[in-house]
């Protein structure tokens, strides 16, 4: 009797050991007796994966986004002329060119978004990808097979390598659409359209300074979407960790709700133009001047102080930030339906 009960103590000392054993990433109890069992460690998402993700993000962010940007580019190259009222040139525009009037210049966005937003997804997983194995230099096979989670630091790395490839894409369409959008102004003021669309916009751009019109503002654009990305996957990955913290979700296996995406992703974007707005009045003030008007970007910033002050280097904040959260919750929701719909391809 005294055996056994000697036994069941022991037994249950060491059925206790074994279950207070931590479990680690890769690592956890192993409750059959033996001290530990290996976990295989999350495999990696698809790049194409991402890739087409990003792509059906993009396009839902341009066409719920597309009306405001067409008025905060407006407002940027009106000069002092330019309405201060967002909604009040919203309005002014539908009521005298109606629904094409304010999707005036989608075509070269949403022509150009699936790619470019493809582009952006899939490098800011590439960005990861190389930040993860930057992080895990010197670590033993063992160690590289555990989960490794991204500091903020190293998402932010992550996002800031997403702009240079998406650079080569967003160049010439932005400048095809400020050029479009700009245009627009003038008819209302009484001038002649130059480009009759998209196309033609390209091919006269084309003609007329070359491939190396088409592409100026590159210098300007990356300027602006270096620290961008930044804010923008960097706040995304912050308010959805926050999100699941409040809701109490394991940010490892949890997914969080539609409304909490769509915050999230609303925030992002606020923050993304929240920091790049400057950089951006001086990319279309540039990309839609007249060839020689400007010797470079520093010339085209001094001009801008001199004539209108350093408040000129906000215009456009408004209709900006005003766009960036819907748009922005737009195509993070959108990529996140189709990351999960296309689940099967990891």
């Amino acid at each position: 009797m005294t055996a056994t009960t000697s036994e069941t103590k022991s037994s249950n000392v060491e059925l206790k050991t074994v279950q207070s054993i931590p479990s680690f990433a890769g690592i956890e109890a192993d409750s059959s007796g033996g001290c530990c069992k290996k976990v295989d460690a999350p495999k990696s998402e698809s790049a194409l994966k991402s890739f087409i993700s990003g792509g059906v993000g993009g396009a839902c962010c341009v066409m719920v986004g597309h009306p405001l940007d067409l008025v905060k580019v407006r407002m940027q190259t009106g000069g002092a002329a330019a309405s201060s009222s967002v909604f009040g040139m919203l309005s002014k525009t539908l009521a005298k060119e109606g629904i094409r009037g304010i999707y005036r210049g989608v075509s070269a966005p949403l022509t150009a978004v699936t790619p470019m937003f493809a582009v952006s997804f899939w490098s800011y997983d590439v960005g990861q990808r190389i930040v993860k194995g930057y992080g895990q230099r010197g670590m033993t096979a063992e160690e590289k097979e555990r989960k490794y989670v991204l500091s903020m630091g190293e998402i932010c790395m992550a996002g800031a390598i997403s702009a240079i490839p998406t650079t080569g894409i967003m160049a010439p369409s932005e400048r095809i659409k400020c050029l479009l959008q700009v245009q627009a102004n003038e008819v209302e003021k009484g001038g002649t359209a130059k480009y009759t669309g998209m196309l033609d916009c390209a091919k006269q751009v084309l003609k007329e300074g070359g491939v190396q019109s088409l592409f100026k503002g590159t210098g300007a654009t990356l300027f602006r979407d270096i620290p961008g990305t930044i804010a923008y996957f960097g706040t995304y990955e912050l308010v959805k960790k926050e999100l699941m913290k409040i809701q109490g979700i394991d940010p490892n296996k949890g997914q969080l709700s539609p409304i909490a995406v769509l915050t999230a992703g609303g925030l992002a974007g606020m923050a993304c133009w929240g920091v790049c707005i400057p950089a951006d009045v001086i990319k279309s003030r540039y990309q839609t001047a007249p060839e020689g008007k400007y010797s470079g970007l520093y010339d085209v910033y001094k001009t801008l102080i001199k004539e209108e002050g350093y408040g000129g280097l906000v215009k456009g904040m408004r209709p900006a930030l005003i766009r960036a959260f819907p748009a922005n919750a737009a195509c993070f929701f959108g990529m996140e339906v189709s990351k999960k719909a296309l689940g099967f391809m990891d």
